[in-house]
C-alpha cells in the first residue's frame, strides 16, 4: 500500500513535459485507481514499474543494458518490491543492483512515462505502467554487469544503438534538447 500511495503523490504532483506525457499521467493515475494492487507484479492487468536512465558525469553517455527476454537495449529498471520505500527508491534500487555503481543520484521528480505490454516471470501477458527517472552517475563510475542482463555497456547520447525504442527520447528530455 505505501507504494500505491506513493506513486499516486507523485504523479499527482508531476508535471509533465508535453500534452502526450500528460496523457499517460493521467491513464496512469487512472489506473492506480482501480486498483490499490496496481504496483504489485503479481496483479495481472498490469503493473508500476520504475526504471531509470543512468547518465554519465558528463552527460555524453548513458548506461543500457541489453535485456536477455526483449533482446533490446533498454533503461535500467524493473518491479517494485514489497521493501521499497517509494517510486524513487525502486528505481534507484533497480539502477543500482543492475550496474553496480554505488552513488547514484537520483532526480526527485519522474523524466517519463511509458506504458507497453510484454510477458513478465509468470508467462501470461500484462502490461507495464513504467516511470522512469533521471540518474546520473558519480565521475569514473565503471558498472559491473549482473545476472540480469545479457550485456551493460556506457553508449555515447548521440550514438546509441538501432534497436531501442524510447531512451532517444528520455536523453532529449535529460539533456533539454526536446523539440
Amino acid at each position: 500500500m505505501r507504494m500505491h500511495a506513493d506513486t499516486v503523490a507523485v504523479l499527482s504532483a508531476w508535471q509533465a513535459p508535453n500534452a502526450e506525457q500528460e496523457s499517460l499521467r493521467q491513464a496512469f493515475l487512472a489506473f492506480l485507481a482501480s486498483s490499490p494492487d496496481a504496483c504489485r507484479r503479481e496483479y495481472a492487468p498490469g503493473h508500476v514499474t520504475a526504471s531509470a536512465l543512468v547518465l554519465d558525469a558528463t552527460g555524453r553517455s548513458t548506461l543500457l543494458t541489453l535485456h536477455p527476454r526483449v533482446g533490446r537495449w533498454l533503461q535500467l529498471g524493473g518491479h517494485c518490491e514489497p521493501e521499497d520505500t517509494g517510486l524513487r527508491a525502486a528505481a534507484l534500487r533497480e539502477a543500482e543492483e543492475e550496474s553496480g555503481i554505488r552513488g547514484l543520484r537520483i532526480d526527485p521528480t519522474p523524466l517519463h512515462l511509458d506504458v507497453h505490454g510484454l510477458t513478465c516471470s509468470g508467462g501470461a501477458p500484462t502490461r507495464h505502467f513504467d516511470v522512469r527517472y533521471l540518474v546520473r552517475a558519480p565521475a569514473g563510475a565503471r558498472a559491473v554487469r549482473s545476472a540480469e542482463s545479457v550485456d551493460l555497456q556506457w553508449w555515447p547520447v548521440d550514438g546509441l544503438p538501432s534497436n531501442v525504442d524510447s531512451v532517444p527520447r528520455m536523453v532529449e528530455l535529460a539533456l533539454g534538447t526536446e523539440d
